[in-house]
């Protein structure tokens, strides 16, 4: 249990600067990215939370030379096409593993088995195995269809043409986006359904600068070429830094994280933006919808309603998010109404009340905010951090002292 420090009214130093880990989803496709390279690449400023480590040991465990020191990682690239053919792997509980490794063996020769945490298999990956199924990929589930875990049969002969229905989930476009080179020949990919188009952008800009080539035209994305080895470099995490910039809109403090800037690859610094002028209001944030839990935490100390619209898909993220929104708010007597694709907030003093994280990382450092500013707000479990950002509240414990005089 993580007791949250109550400091508003008492930042007497307004000032301080704080540093997050890197970027978990720059992590993770920068490592498969390179994985798939000729050469050895080099990435600074690496994230190794429980996600990304997850990632690479089963990168390592398929026989990618992969060496970490610190946050650097050096990747020993396969060219596109793995030295092994039959081998286990486990995606646990990250999301981006389970969503771009069956992708890349779909491309391989050979047979390969993987498994997940008991959470992962209740989340939806079935839209991104029928798109596999049409690459010529063959699955046989071993529990249930369409879950983890399963076997998946790399395809003898590629269908270059596919489509794939992403209203559930970006990472199925990214997932077939990164390893279509291992095609060794040009392939192309349509989209049915619509969703924020953010962490796509960020997966084309990576993949360019490692050398692949890509193309978008009405509506169909084009890969071709492959991927050159490359010293790369991380950004932080802008996901981890939201919480502090929401600490600012609600403190009236001036929290700043280091390496964040404007030019970031990132959705998520349209949520930084948009602290700076919103105070109320209906927002739809399908594009940034990680950040949904963070506006929903500060949106009782804002000035008018807050209702948030278009992120219907967080339901089936680690838990059910818009629910564990509406829980915690109601338990903290903040009157708030779920919607289907979202929720809408009233402004109110929140109550004392312990934070039901339903085993999910972003609501335990979404609510730790809210309790910078309520009496009482005591966070369960707040381990579950380690998912993406394992220091978070010690980060947070500091950020308290530091900022009271």
């Amino acid at each position: 249990m993580y007791s949250v420090r109550n400091i508003y009214g008492l930042t007497g130093k307004k000032s301080i600067t704080v540093s997050v880990p890197g970027s978990k989803s720059i992590t993770a496709r920068a490592l498969l990215i390179a994985a798939a390279a000729e050469g050895e690449s080099v990435l600074h400023g690496a994230q190794f939370s429980d996600d990304c480590q997850t990632f690479l040991n089963c990168l390592k465990s398929l026989g990618v030379g992969c060496e970490v020191n610190g946050t650097t990682v050096k990747v020993r690239g396969c060219g596109g096409r793995l030295n092994t053919e039959s081998e286990e792997i486990n995606v646990g509980s990250a999301g981006t593993a389970a969503r771009f490794l069956p992708a890349f063996l779909a491309f391989q020769s050979g047979c390969f088995t993987l498994d997940s945490s008991a959470q992962m298999k209740s989340r939806p990956i079935a839209p991104l195995i029928n798109t596999l199924k049409e690459l010529g990929a063959q699955f046989s589930f071993l529990q249930k269809d369409n879950c983890f875990p399963f076997t998946v049969r790399g395809a003898d002969k590629i269908n270059p043409s596919l489509c794939v229905d992403i209203s559930g989930s970006s990472q199925f476009l990214s997932a077939l986006l990164i390893s279509a080179v291992c095609a060794k020949q040009p392939v192309t990919i349509k989209t049915s359904g619509s969703h924020g188009l953010d962490y796509v952008n960020m997966t084309l800009g990576i993949m360019r600068e490692f050398g692949a080539e890509t193309a978008l035209d009405n509506g169909v994305y084009t890969v071709s070429g492959g991927y050159t080895a490359r010293e790369y470099s991380i950004e932080p995490d802008l996901s981890a830094a939201c919480y502090f910039y929401a600490a600012n809109k609600i403190l009236g403090t001036d929290i700043r994280v280091n390496g964040v800037d404007v030019r970031s690859i990132q959705g998520d610094y349209k949520f930084i933006e948009l602290l700076k002028s919103f105070n109320g209001g209906k927002i739809d944030m399908s594009g940034f919808s990680d950040q949904a839990l963070t506006l929903a935490a500060i949106a009782p100390y804002l000035n008018e309603p807050t209702e948030i619209c278009g992120v219907e898909h967080i339901r089936k993220q680690e838990c059910d998010r818009i629910n564990a929104i509406v829980r915690n708010l109601t338990a903290m007597n903040v009157k708030c109404e779920e919607r289907a694709d979202g929720v809408k907030i009233y402004p109110s003093q929140p109550c004392a009340a312990q934070i039901e994280t339903f085993g999910d990382h972003r609501v335990a450092m979404s609510f730790a905010i809210t309790g910078l500013r309520s009496n009482g707000i005591c966070i369960k479990n707040p381990e579950v951090c380690s998912k993406t950002f394992k220091e978070y509240f010690d980060v947070l414990t500091g950020v308290c002292e530091d900022l009271i005089e």
